[in-house]
């Protein structure tokens, strides 16, 4: 049997259904709260402001605070280093610059880098197969495969980049040797461990004219090492990675050009004072050269004087008779028997 409810009110005894209450709710009605602040916004709208109106000030967002010039001008004198720019230096690598023509000439600074491939037993032996010059700006300026007298026996692809197919169009070596001769001529040869390539192309260079990467960041202490590797050099200065996979002497190249423009202003001042040094001596060479012409003239003039000739001061490794009295002076020469036999005539008379 189903248990009775009773719907009165238990404190006013008033039916639930008849005055609409509900259970278990508070005798109040509910409040609409958007109707309230409707009512509001209503009143404030009405009330009249006895004070001129301000007008607010609209704070600028974090993106609109500086104008967008001077951003990024800040993000270039970031990116500027040693009075270079990093981004324009790895661009440079990637072989992603524009050059003027003025750009694509030779210039003052070149950098090279070579190539080699395994001949002999085994293929341990190394043969030079690829030479690359580019100037300042990373403008390739000679990039020539080398032609092999020897059979190619490792061709080493996945370190030189070399394959079969790059011999069809390979020159002879004494071709390409003219052409790195005569462009090395009278300029700034650029490159890392460059003793290495000048040797495999049997050139010299003077060391005034020569620039190695690997010499001068260990000299600087730009790295610990002495013998710091040209990729491990590149990516702590430019955050570049190269050789990763097969190289490219041009990009090898371009890389030791890259890292020598980021200290060309540190690297060159001893370098400055070097040839300074070396015109100087060149200079007082050519005087001990003048002093020496004018000595020879003047041990021209004296071989009279001094029978034995040279210069005064300075023996010959000659015995020399002086003759002292009026028969020093040259001329013809007077005959002393007679002075003798005329001197005994006269005693006798």
């Amino acid at each position: 049997m189903a248990k009775r409810v009773d719907l009165r009110h238990p404190r006013t005894g008033l039916h639930y259904k008849k005055f609409g209450l509900t259970l278990g709710t508070k005798n109040t009605p509910k409040r609409d709260l958007n109707v309230e602040r409707s009512r509001k916004r209503r009143r404030l709208e009405h009330v009249p402001s006895s004070s001129p109106e301000v007008p607010r000030k609209s704070h600028p967002s974090p993106s609109q605070s500086l104008p967008k010039q001077k951003v990024e001008a800040a993000t270039d004198k970031d990116d500027i280093r040693n009075g270079e720019s990093l981004s324009a230096l790895r661009r440079m690598i990637a072989g992603e610059s524009t050059f003027t023509d003025q750009q694509k000439l030779p210039g003052k600074y070149l950098a090279l880098d070579c190539e080699m491939v395994g001949v002999g037993i085994d293929g341990t032996e190394s043969s030079l197969a690829r030479v690359s010059l580019v100037n300042f700006y990373g403008a390739v300026q000679l990039d020539e495969f080398v032609r092999q007298r020897e059979r190619v026996v490792d061709y080493r692809t996945q370190y030189s980049g070399i394959r079969e197919t790059d011999m069809i169009k390979a020159k002879s070596f004494d071709e390409v040797q003219k052409k790195v001769a005569e462009l090395l001529k009278d300029r700034i040869l650029v490159g890392h461990a460059v003793y290495n390539d000048l040797k495999v192309l049997l050139l010299s260079h003077p060391r005034p004219m020569t620039r190695d990467t690997q010499f001068y960041a260990g000299k600087h202490k730009v790295v610990k090492s002495k013998y710091v590797a040209l990729r491990n050099l590149v990516k702590q200065e430019l955050d570049v990675t190269i050789q990763s996979g097969e190289h490219s002497s041009v990009t090898d190249a371009r890389a030791t050009m890259a890292v020598f423009r980021l200290h060309r202003k540190e690297w060159e001042k001893g370098n400055k004072l070097q040839t300074k040094k070396r015109k100087r001596a060149e200079g007082t060479a050519d005087g001990d050269a003048d002093e020496e012409g004018n000595g020879e003239a003047e041990a021209e003039t004296s071989s009279s004087t001094f029978p034995g000739g040279g210069r005064k001061g300075v023996s010959s490794g000659l015995t020399t008779i002086v003759r002292r009295g009026p028969g020093a002076s040259g001329g013809e020469k007077k005959k002393w028997w007679k002075e003798v036999l005329s001197s005994k005539g006269s005693m006798t008379r």
